[in-house]
């Protein structure tokens, strides 16, 4: 474990409005271990071990198979590999790019969808994050919201 010591010198400290009490200061900080550089809700790029998981997307009638991080959104995959995904907020809001999960896990807990539509293979692209190898199939934005909305009547 290292240690660093930092002191405040003299000459830094406003001589014309020093209080009687205030002295040059010391602080002391020890670093040792520290959690790997994370991203975002905690994911960490940091660790090389972490598998990609194969993401098949289904979208107006054409197959394209990528490898997907677990902590990258299917999404951002598949428009860096230029599928023309609808989207806007890639915040998990505005529902612009949903798809029917056919097979395999998602975490989509960033999402706005209810638990409900969830469990009945609904997802966000820019929300999900592959648990498993999956098959996705995108789905007109209509098909989403209305039963985004029949469900929170209920």
């Amino acid at each position: 474990m290292a240690s660093l010591r930092l002191v405040t010198p003299p000459c830094a400290l406003n001589h014309h409005h020093r209080s009687p009490d205030l002295k040059p200061s010391t602080l002391h900080l020890s670093v040792g271990t520290t959690p790997p550089a994370t991203g975002v809700r905690g994911r960490s790029r940091m660790n090389q071990n972490i598998r990609a998981y194969k993401v098949t997307i289904e979208h107006e009638g054409e197959r394209t198979e990528m490898e997907v991080e677990p902590d990258e959104t299917i999404l951002e995959k598949a428009l860096e590999t230029g599928m023309p995904i609808p989207h806007d907020c890639k915040l998990g809001v505005c529902m612009t790019c949903p798809a029917r999960l056919l097979t395999g896990s998602v975490d989509q807990s960033d999402g706005m969808l209810s638990d409900d539509v969830v469990a009945r293979g609904y997802a966000l692209l820019c929300a999900s994050y592959p648990r498993s190898d999956c098959e996705i199939r995108t789905i007109p934005e209509e098909e989403l919201l209305s039963l985004q909305l029949a469900t929170a009547n209920d």
